[in-house]
């Protein structure tokens, strides 16, 4: 009979990618329950991806470590969190395509702005008939804004519902903007003027919770590649054992003397 055996270590190992294929089929369903949230009148307005793997998580760290440089404010951050995304287990990126295109046009005044839509029509190009155009896209900025904050609010509805189902599938997870601004930058939801991303996992340990400082630099990555550097450098200096083998002489001296000792107790028994 066919059997699934799990180990989580060596991580993206086979043994461990049978682990990982159960945390994406959760996602599935954490995006079932995103494309179920209410929305403002029930207009689709959400967009989604699954990624996973290691090599396209790798791709998405580098790319948030690559905005660090960019504003010192939050630099920290997004080399704290790049790091939490080559430990996830995979990750739910979910934006809105309507939100900076498309207001609600409800006269609401939500943004902070004139109760009619001006504040985002002004600073949009609009095309006769007084439409946006979606083409002119900005990913110069991590949100290409202003946007409609009534859309916005029924993406938080999609990420809540998420997240919500994530609990009931007893499965990590947790909701990052800087996972969702470097996703759009690599063209992942490029319709959507914000992204979110949800980093998943089902691990022993919760990879987004008890991060230290310095995380960057301190993590199980980077403590394996310490442990591998000074393993062979400790090779290399400890000399060959043909010539040189001090534990070798130590148990060669310890049972010389417990054969010393043996012959010793035999002959106070004679």
């Amino acid at each position: 009979m066919p059997e699934i055996y799990v180990n989580d270590w060596p991580p993206h190992a086979p043994d461990d990618l049978h682990r990982r294929e159960g945390v994406v089929e959760a996602a599935r369903l954490m995006l079932n329950a995103a494309y179920t949230a209410p929305v403002a009148g029930g207009v689709g307005q959400i967009e989604a991806v699954i990624l996973w793997g290691k090599h396209e998580q790798e791709k998405l760290a580098k790319k948030m470590e690559e905005m660090a440089a960019h504003n010192q404010h939050t630099s920290r951050r997004f080399k704290y969190e790049a790091e939490m995304v080559r430990e996830s287990d995979a990750i739910l990126l979910i934006g809105d395509y309507l939100a900076s295109t498309l207001p609600i046009d409800a006269g609401c005044g939500l943004c902070g702005g004139e109760p009619n839509c001006s504040f985002l029509y002004e600073r949009k190009k609009v095309v006769a008939g007084g439409q946006i155009d979606p083409t002119e896209r900005n990913f110069d900025k991590l949100v290409d804004g202003p946007i409609c904050l009534v859309r916005f609010q029924d993406m938080s509805y999609a990420v809540g519902s998420a997240l919500f189902m994530s609990t009931r599938l007893l499965v990590d997870a947790r909701p990052y903007f800087t996972v969702g601004a470097a996703g759009r930058q690599l063209g992942y939801c490029s319709d959507s003027g914000v992204v979110c991303g949800i980093l998943i996992a089902a691990q022993q340990k919760n990879p987004f919770v008890d991060i230290p400082q310095d995380y960057h630099v301190i993590n199980m990555r980077r403590m394996i590649q310490s442990v591998r550097h000074w393993y062979i450098i400790n090779r290399n200096t400890a000399g060959d054992y043909r010539f040189f083998d001090p534990s070798a002489d130590l148990e060669k001296e310890m049972l010389q003397q417990q054969q010393e000792e043996q012959a010793e107790k035999e002959g106070d028994e004679e």
